[in-house]
């Protein structure tokens, strides 16, 4: 019977390296009050799709005192799309107000100031620390990476939180922001959630969920 024994972590960073070379976010922005709101808009939609609503919705709300003026139902308007659209617009205004006046108008640039915005996670906060500011202080755990990093035996943690503390001992700190893309295009071109690709997989015959080898799927 197969080990359920992980792929060693140096081997899925040098092989990861190797295939992808990742943008430090596949989210477009110019600043990071722009990367701040697009990471909003991206939960529970596409990265691609953001993309494509951000350039109008960045010329017409420049900076936080936009979107605070804006109405509610405006705002929900032109974010429709993105999905949850009247929480993403609640927390879009109520994290602007807070910006104007805690922060001078800034993102703030610490896990504990960015998690206390409205709507922010430590997922979000730590995708701002890392691409806005070359800051390692935790590793974004979105759908892509807590897939791939159970089915390669990383972590067998039932939530992002402990999934994300189980890279953490393991991945060098150097490599926690870099981590998130690498596995985030592993996940998107390789092990996706269904018909995934394990005969082209580089982990195929190290993988303990690998269907090669298998044809129950152990990541559930």
């Amino acid at each position: 019977m197969k080990s359920r024994k992980g792929v060693p972590i140096s081997r899925v960073l040098r092989e990861l390296e190797k295939l992808y070379a990742p943008p430090r976010s596949f989210l477009r922005h110019r600043t990071p009050f722009q990367l701040l709101i697009a990471t909003i808009l991206s939960a529970r939609c596409t990265d691609a799709h953001v993309n494509k609503v951000t350039p109008g919705l960045f010329r017409k709300y420049r900076g936080p005192e936009d979107f605070v003026r804006v109405s509610q139902g405006e705002l929900e308007q032109d974010i429709h799309s993105c999905g949850t659209f009247r929480m993403k617009a609640k927390n879009i205004r109520g994290l602007c107000k807070d910006l104007l006046e805690h922060h001078g108008g800034k993102v703030p640039r610490t896990m504990e100031e960015l998690v206390a915005l409205p709507g922010v996670g430590r997922k979000t906060a730590a995708i701002i620390l890392y691409v806005a500011f070359g800051k390692n202080e935790g590793i974004a755990v979105d759908t892509h990476v807590f897939r791939v990093s159970r089915r390669l035996g990383l972590s067998r943690g039932k939530t992002s939180e402990k999934v994300e503390l189980d890279l953490m001992e393991q991945v060098p700190r150097a490599k926690w922001g870099e981590l998130n893309t690498l596995m985030i295009s592993h996940g998107r071109a390789v092990c996706m959630a269904r018909s995934r690709k394990c005969g082209t997989c580089v982990f195929r015959k190290d993988c303990p969920s690998s269907l090669m080898y298998s044809r129950r799927d152990l990541a559930a």
